[in-house]
């Protein structure tokens, strides 16, 4: 069997399989693992519900595609119940914002209403 080549998949420069970075670009070759501890899984899970409340201010901060595109199965697990949860809590918070819009524009006419029969 023939030696694999193998190159940098930034610089497509000539690596060998032991070389944790390419001489050429620096890119690292063997990047480390992401956490998957019972801790960083809530942190992830806790910020994918709360981020549509906070508007999406902090969604470059939003781990969540980073573990789905994760090469690790556990990892990328993670990342595609982040995203579910993500969605589920944004339409459940759209859903709210426009109960919450359609009863105080109905209070509001209701009150003008009110005003006007008198």
């Amino acid at each position: 069997m023939p030696p694999v080549e193998l190159s940098c998949p930034t610089c497509h420069q000539h690596i060998e399989p032991g070389w944790y970075f390419c001489p050429n670009c620096g890119t690292n070759q063997h990047p480390a693992p992401l956490p998957t501890s019972a801790g960083t899984q809530l942190w992830i899970y806790g910020f994918s519900i709360i981020l549509p409340m906070i508007c999406y201010l902090l969604i470059t901060k939003w781990p969540g595609l980073t573990y789905m595109r994760s090469r690790d199965e556990k990892a990328k697990q993670i990342g595609v119940i982040a995203t579910a949860l993500l969605v589920i809590s944004s339409i459940v918070s759209f859903y709210y914002a426009y109960v919450w819009t359609q009863e105080a524009i109905q209070s509001s006419v209701s009150q003008v209403n009110a005003d006007m029969s008198i």
